[in-house]
């Protein structure tokens, strides 16, 4: 190539496997960036999502199955597929993916066992596949510049981490009440590993290279209970709640006047239309078919709301994570004390502190603000930057120092998946060591 010349590289070619809310989101660095990441084809059950999907992307009828079987029944596709199906289907889906030559970018949990995980693990070694996990945190401002700062040793050795994720009220009902997390059995992970997979990897990655060895856990399932219900409450919001107007939880407000969680709340209007209207909004709520519309005290939820995790790693150090569901303000704190400083700050409120000791007359210590730039979503503006690392990575470029490999995510599960036998069984239980 002559010194004139420039290089043009094609995009990444990518299909969607489950075309959910979180796919669809990764997938939309295609619209941004179409010189750097093309869709060409999805795999989903529901003809109206396939559709969807067919029309945001220009796809043909032979770019469109309903499962992933189907896909791999032909020649690869793509270079990589963007996973997002269910909690339960990750492993599942992703087995043939690898098999058939697919790299993958795979919503986490990455499984909802110790067991799926490590055969996960096995498989991406086997066919020598890229997998990254979609721990979007790490692509943060907020966590990737705390993350630095602590590679870089402005704090020293960090001694004790101290992180919590208090869960809206509403977030909390939509999800965890009334929705699709609701109940281990059917979404088949518990809520730590549901809501709180990306914190347990904030705390393994701020020890990286440091292994988790020993793990206790107590939370329980204590407000959102048929006895806790106010006087009034009915069983559905719209038909037979006499409190409804003044429920910070209704389904009107939330839902309706809102307009919050509609990717999740209409589903059940998904086959009729994308875009339904107020009345077509309230008559669902009305209905049995509809799960969001029922009173949060009375629904067939099982999970947790809340739960604190306490961890010990293999240098002596410990860390602590609280869930809180049902908070007034939706926020992710972190507290990192080192032997040289502490790194202390609220990922929404878009910076930190870095506090140093400071034995000067008249001081105790001595702060620096950090100021991050956050995006208004839940994830501090973390989703797309993730794509773009993935990205990267298959073109062969240094990844960030945010990249996360399926080897480098497993621990944060790991103590996930161990923190939840700990609190069953009331006891403190060791981390799994990885091969």
């Amino acid at each position: 190539m002559s010194s004139g010349e420039t290089s043009v590289r094609s995009p990444i070619t990518a299909v969607i496997v489950g075309a959910g809310h979180r796919s669809l989101l990764y997938a939309s660095y295609a619209k941004r960036h179409p010189d750097q990441l093309r869709i060409v084809g999805v795999v989903d059950p529901d003809p109206v999502r396939r559709r969807h999907t067919a029309d945001l992307y220009r796809l043909r009828e032979d770019q469109c199955w309903e499962t992933v079987e189907q896909l791999v029944s032909r020649p690869r596709l793509a270079d990589a597929a963007i996973n997002g199906t269910m909690d339960a289907l990750h492993v599942r889906t992703s087995l043939p993916l690898l098999e058939h030559g697919y790299d993958l970018l795979l919503e986490k949990p990455i499984g909802v066992s110790e067991e799926e995980v490590l055969q996960l693990q096995q498989a991406a070694r086997r066919y020598g596949r890229t997998v990254l996990i979609c721990h979007v945190l790490r692509y943060a401002p907020f966590y990737a510049e705390i993350r630095r700062r602590v590679a870089d040793g402005e704090i020293g050795d960090i001694l004790h981490m101290q992180t919590e994720e208090n869960v809206s009220y509403h977030h909390m009902a939509m999800a965890f009440v009334r929705g699709k997390w609701n109940s281990v059995e059917k979404c088949k992970s518990p809520m730590l590993m549901a809501k709180c997979c990306h914190d347990l990897d904030i705390l393994a990655w701020m020890k990286s290279g440091v292994a988790p060895v020993a793990v206790s856990s107590m939370g329980k399932l204590t407000y959102f209970r048929p006895e806790r219900a106010p006087e009034g409450a009915g069983t559905r919001c719209l038909v037979d709640c006499r409190i409804e107007r003044e429920c910070v939880y209704s389904a009107r407000k939330n839902y309706v006047e809102q307009g919050l969680w509609r990717d999740y709340v209409w589903q059940s209007l998904e086959a009729v239309t994308m875009n339904p209207g107020v009345g077509q909004m309230l008559e669902s709520l009305r209905f049995e078919n509809n799960p969001y519309g029922r009173c949060v005290w009375r629904c067939d939820n099982d999970v947790v709301d809340h739960q604190t995790v306490i961890v010990e790693f293999a240098d002596g150090s410990t860390a602590a994570h609280s869930m809180v569901g049902g908070t007034a303000k939706p926020c992710r704190t972190i507290h990192l004390i080192g032997t040289r400083g502490e790194i202390v700050g609220t990922m929404e409120d878009g910076f930190f502190f870095v506090r140093r000791p400071d034995a000067r007359a008249g001081h105790v210590y001595h702060e620096e603000k950090v100021t991050v730039d956050v995006s208004d979503d839940m994830h501090g503006g973390g989703d797309l930057r993730l794509v773009e690392d993935f990205v990267r990575v298959l073109r062969g470029e240094s990844p960030s120092l945010s990249t996360t490999s399926l080897d480098d995510s497993i621990y944060g599960h790991l103590i996930g998946f161990t923190a939840e036998k700990a609190r069953l069984e009331r006891s403190v239980l060791p981390v799994p060591r990885l091969a």
